[in-house]
């Protein structure tokens, strides 16, 4: 298998964002959780999306895992790697983008390397090098106060400035609107100036397509899934890929078995969304001071799903409003209660699937991640969008068989995603 594009992405649910937004613009796209094994056999595909969960460790763990999937992924051909990160930044004065994007660009011979976090389609733009979400300055918006990465400063330069070894520049949108020679030219001269990474703005797809056409020139890129869309617009451009596009009819073919969705993301998103989903089904939410306190909650929860999940799909949500995620953080430490949700909503996934749940809904990217690792899923292939960065993912290679997922970061998705997502997985 030889592949046109790599990527590392720092999170699963990140990973299927990316997988979606390459299959969408015309690249045979697989998944994987981790570096495969070498026994598992994939599909020919464009390109690869590899899935870590590197986003909220210590930098340099991140960087070694990093490291070797960047290794895996030129093995198989793959001339540009994009480090894919979250559209909100999400990262501490660490790390993780600075010292990974520097590793990578390292590895692949030195160099500059262009970075943004913008996907218009998802109300995530940068201007000036600052980051908008919906038309407000990241550090007002909702999004501000991730429960493990909280993003107080929307000044994407000053951000990267704090996790870099090296000079950050900015490539501003008057730039990128004359095209791509004249980003080229602006990147040389930051060059000789000894910058290394370099923040671009984007408010429109556009601005993606030229970064794209720059970017696929250079070893390395970082960015969210609006990077990704003008690296397979260019890819496709450029006559390389003849497979006569991506396809996702394999990926939806319909499994037997049960539905549940599993919930941890505590955004304003998933909280909502989960209102609107109790108007249909039953909703368990759960006490995250009682999982914190030990294992009955986990128990108590399985044998509530247990009875009820033959008659359709059912609901577990360890969510909690961000006045309660601080009150916890604060009596437990935010990594000891992260630890103890996403334990049990792994736990409680898998006690699901054993049940013979096979469709299965995963709100939040650390619930993703814990739960994926727990029923030890080695690759996904793409399937239909359920909403922007949302696909339907079918299993490959799996122990338990054949399995529909979604995998959602706990922004996305409409009011009625929960059941717009069951519903796509006939």
């Amino acid at each position: 298998m030889a592949i046109f594009l790599g990527s590392i992405a720092d999170d699963y649910t990140g990973a299927s964002d990316l997988a979606n937004t390459l299959t969408k613009n015309g690249l045979r796209t697989v998944q994987t959780v981790g570096i495969p094994d070498p026994s598992l056999a994939l599909p020919d595909v464009d390109a690869v999306v590899v899935s870590l969960k590197i986003r909220s460790v210590p930098a340099s763990d991140a960087v070694a895992a990093a490291a070797s999937a960047e290794r895996w992924l030129r093995q198989r051909g793959a001339g540009h790697v994009l480090y894919k990160i979250c559209s909100t930044f999400d990262s501490t004065d660490a790390g993780n983008i600075g010292p990974v994007t520097e590793a990578l660009s390292d590895a692949a011979g030195g160099g500059i390397v262009l970075v943004t976090p913008a996907f218009p389609e998802t109300g995530r733009t940068v201007y000036l090098g600052h980051l908008f979400v919906g038309g407000q300055p990241l550090n007002e918006s909702p999004l501000k106060d991730h429960p493990l990465n909280p993003m107080h400063d929307a000044n994407l330069v000053r951000v990267l400035t704090r996790q870099s070894r090296n000079a950050v520049g900015l490539i501003d949108l008057a730039c990128i609107a004359a095209g791509a020679g004249a980003v080229k030219a602006r990147l040389d001269a930051l060059r000789t100036a000894d910058v290394t990474t370099v923040i671009a703005d984007a408010l429109f797809e556009r601005d993606l397509e030229t970064l794209g056409e720059v970017a696929l020139e250079m070893p390395v890129s970082t960015g969210a899934s609006g990077l990704g869309l003008g690296l397979a617009r260019a890819l496709v451009r450029s006559g390389r890929i003849s497979s006569g596009g991506a396809t996702t009819a394999d990926a939806i073919r319909p499994v037997g078995g049960l539905s549940a969705i599993v919930a941890g993301s505590c955004s304003t998103a998933t909280l909502h969304q989960l209102d609107i989903a109790e108007r249909s089904m039953p909703v368990l939410r759960l006490d995250p001071e009682r999982l914190l306190a030990g294992p009955d909650e986990i128990a108590a929860a399985i044998s509530w799903a247990g009875d009820r999940i033959s008659t359709g799909p059912v609901v577990v949500a360890a969510s909690a409003a961000p006045e309660t995620v601080s009150r916890l953080q604060s009596l437990y430490g935010r990594e000891a209660s992260g630890h103890a949700i996403e334990t049990a909503t792994s736990i409680i996934t898998a006690e699901l699937v054993e049940r013979g749940v096979r469709r299965l809904v995963i709100a939040g990217g650390e619930t993703s991640g814990a739960a994926v690792d727990r029923l030890a899923i080695p690759a996904f292939l793409i399937g239909p969008e359920i909403a922007p960065g949302v696909p339907v993912l079918r299993t490959i290679g799996n122990a338990q068989g054949d399995m529909l997922l979604a995998l959602k970061s706990g922004n996305f998705g409409g009011e009625d995603f929960f059941t717009a997502a069951l519903a796509m997985m006939h």
